[in-house]
């Protein structure tokens, strides 16, 4: 391949002086490696003169066949790197509908304004999904699931969760008052995974820790389906109180057991620990840092 670049380089200025000097060689070591190019191929592809060297015809042929695609080879590895100062491609993030909610869809109209070549692609999933061999760039979870051999950016405060419910659902059901009363209401239950167990509602107060299974009508693999569930007077729904909050302080939702939620640690975006990042890639993790999302 250098060969052939060098024959390039010589039959474009027909000499061998102008081209050893764009190639940083001696004249004679060029010559040498022409010599060796045409034993291999066994053709002369450059006629020699004292004052002059023009392609033969087989050297013209060579010359009008290969030169295009070195040239669009050279195109593209410069295209690959004016990367390095203009942010572009394609980033895939896996995580919750409640993260991609409350923290990607606030940032993601100023960032995608700022660097329109950059397009980011969100897949909803609650389970512990391999983002190496997804092929992910990225996920978002709780920081206290995040694997050690994981780079993890905050991206959000501690949260607690809420247990909510309609008011006209108390109407017809007593306030719950320790967690296990639940077993007496309707709940609205979430499986994170299609193969995954329901999960166990989890209380915490005074250092006192309940794990409480509860029943009920409906079951989504969604937070925000459930919260949805609560919002209709299903039955009472477990979810982020940041998701709740405004329902909560608007009167449509009634919230139970505060002094029991506990509280968990926020959310994290994570990737395996690569020396090499895309522009692209850097530019997203510096837009969701806890620091920079709380502004926006």
């Amino acid at each position: 391949m250098n060969d052939l670049q060098a024959f390039i380089a010589v039959a474009r200025v027909q000499s061998f002086t102008k081209a050893a000097i764009t190639l940083g060689v001696s004249p004679s070591a060029l010559s040498h490696t022409i010599r060796n190019l045409e034993a291999r191929i066994g053709v002369r592809l450059l006629a020699r003169t004292t004052r002059n060297v023009a392609p033969t015809e087989a050297g013209e042929r060579l010359l009008q066949t290969i030169a295009p695609l070195f040239d669009q080879i050279n195109s593209e590895v410069n295209q690959i790197s004016e990367l390095r100062d203009k942010p572009a491609g394609n980033i895939r993030i896996t995580c919750s509908d409640d993260a991609a909610e409350g923290l990607l869809r606030p940032m993601l109209p100023a960032f995608l304004a700022k660097f329109p070549d950059i397009s980011v692609e969100i897949c909803i999933d609650y389970g512990f999904t391999n983002i190496v061999t997804e092929r992910f760039d990225a996920g978002i979870r709780l920081g206290e699931s995040i694997s050690k051999d994981m780079i993890a950016v905050r991206m959000g405060p501690d949260w607690r969760l809420s247990v909510v419910g309609t008011p006209e659902y108390f109407q017809s059901h007593p306030l719950p008052v320790i967690p296990q009363d639940l077993a007496l209401h309707r709940c609205i239950n979430i499986r994170h995974s299609p193969v995954g167990s329901v999960y166990a509602w989890e209380f915490e107060k005074e250092e006192k820790k309940i794990n409480v299974r509860v029943n009920g009508p409906l079951i989504s693999n969604s937070i925000v389906h459930v919260m949805n569930g609560a919002l209709d007077g299903i039955g009472l729904a477990y979810v982020p109180e940041t998701m709740a909050r405004q329902h909560i302080d608007s009167g449509a939702l009634t919230e139970v057991l505060a002094d029991w939620s506990p509280v968990f640690e926020g959310f994290h975006l994570y990737y395996p620990n690569r020396r090499n990042i895309s522009p692209a890639f850097s530019a997203f993790v510096e837009a969701v840092k806890y620091s920079n999302i709380s502004q926006q």
